[in-house]
């Protein structure tokens, strides 16, 4: 496996239906930016990062398991209507939302114990999203099962994901260096809208890897 034709297939799939993907995800994108803007001004500066998280629990799952299910829809040559998309995807919210908490709770801890654990818990639970909505399993059968097709293939994934989310990180990286938060609210939430509307890419780059990799029927 190339991740080289693995991104240009990916990059692709992404400009081809990019109005569909703007359609489906960037007004959920945008409510979680504003909602993050809105937490952010009523606890103040010192607000705990917990605050963060939960803005990320309560709108990544939608607009993440809508657009995994377009991609898929759309694998299958079928062009699915963006409210069916939203309707599946707030029925698989609360599965996700659990699912999402835990995923991160042990990347995060396994960050803390010298970095080399959450990169490996990252990758390992890489396709755990796509084996939940697209078979609509429970949180711990997903994350399982991601273990078990991520198997001796850890190296491929990582190669590939890094070089989507280097350059998406560098990218975040530039623009924190460059924007000031005294920025107008309208401003600040067009960056912040597009930054995270930018890190669905990874989705679709694993998506594509998870269909090489042999998407359990």
């Amino acid at each position: 496996m190339n991740p080289l034709i693995v991104l240009r297939d990916s990059f692709y799939f992404f400009r081809i239906n990019l109005w569909a993907i703007v359609r489906l995800c960037l007004p959920l994108v945008i409510c979680e930016a504003l909602a993050r803007e809105l937490v952010a001004h009523a606890s103040g500066p010192d607000a705990p990062a917990i605050y963060d998280v939960g803005m990320g629990l309560l709108f990544y799952p939608l607009y993440t398991a809508a657009l995994i299910l377009f991609l898929d829809a759309r694998t299958d040559g079928y062009e699915p209507q963006g409210r069916h998309l939203l309707g599946q995807a707030l029925h698989l919210w609360p599965r996700f939302a659990l699912m999402a908490a835990i995923s991160t709770l042990l990347i995060m801890f396994g960050l803390w114990l010298f970095v080399l654990p959450g990169v490996y818990l990252m990758i390992k639970l890489s396709f755990s999203e796509y084996l939940l909505v697209l078979r609509n399993i429970t949180p711990l059968q997903a994350m399982r099962e991601s273990f078990d097709l991520t198997k001796g293939k850890f190296w491929p994934i990582l190669i590939t994901l890094l070089s989507i989310m280097i350059p998406l990180w560098l990218l975040d990286g530039l623009i924190a260096m460059a924007w000031a938060d005294t920025q107008p609210l309208p401003a600040r939430l067009l960056v912040d809208s597009l930054n995270s509307f930018l890190q669905l890419l990874p989705t679709v780059v694993l998506f594509r890897l998870f269909m090489l990799m042999g998407r359990p029927d």
